[in-house]
């Protein structure tokens, strides 16, 4: 999913109006989940997940771990001053069962100048909070119990869970 800001009306006018009362959103949010149709959308995106999962299994590009920046390369995390590579997160009791999960390739940044590592900054990994559906065994009589060996009854439930997505430099 890519998401656009909405430009900024920057006139005089526009301006002025910030200082009035704040008008009510006329549409509804961007990012929110359609209500009548939620499986749908959750679909599309487990759907999009595995297609990075796909990419990553079957990229040509080079695999190495090094510290190192390559601008022929046209995946932003290969060109970036803080370069990561991706792992692959794989929990059999989530749906999807495989998120690509980034992982700093460098303990320092690169420095633009000299296109080497600099460890007077540090990589730190970017997480984002992903929606998930976790396979829960709940046996009858008992709730959140995890599977102890007794029959039980398998339900997924939507949880958050947090991934690293990126990597990017701090002083």
């Amino acid at each position: 999913m890519v998401l656009v800001p909405e430009a900024k009306d920057q006139s005089k006018a526009a301006k002025g109006r910030r200082r009035g009362l704040a008008r009510p959103p006329t549409a509804p949010p961007a990012l929110a989940w359609a209500v009548d149709d939620p499986f749908t959308t959750m679909a599309d995106y487990e759907r999009s997940i595995q297609d990075m999962v796909h990419q990553l299994r079957n990229s040509s590009e080079p695999g190495d771990t090094k510290c190192q920046v390559n601008l022929r390369l046209w995946r932003s995390n290969r060109r970036s001053l803080s370069p990561w590579a991706y792992s692959i997160n794989h929990d059999a009791t989530r749906i999807p069962a495989d998120i690509p999960e980034a992982r700093c390739l460098c303990m320092g940044c690169i420095n633009p100048f000299t296109m080497q590592e600099d460890r007077t900054m540090a990589s730190i990994p970017i997480y984002s909070r992903l929606p998930v559906r976790r396979l829960l065994c709940q046996v009858p009589g008992e709730a959140g119990h995890k599977p102890s060996g007794k029959k039980c009854h398998k339900k997924y439930q939507m949880v958050m869970e947090t991934i690293a997505v990126g990597c990017t430099c701090i002083f």
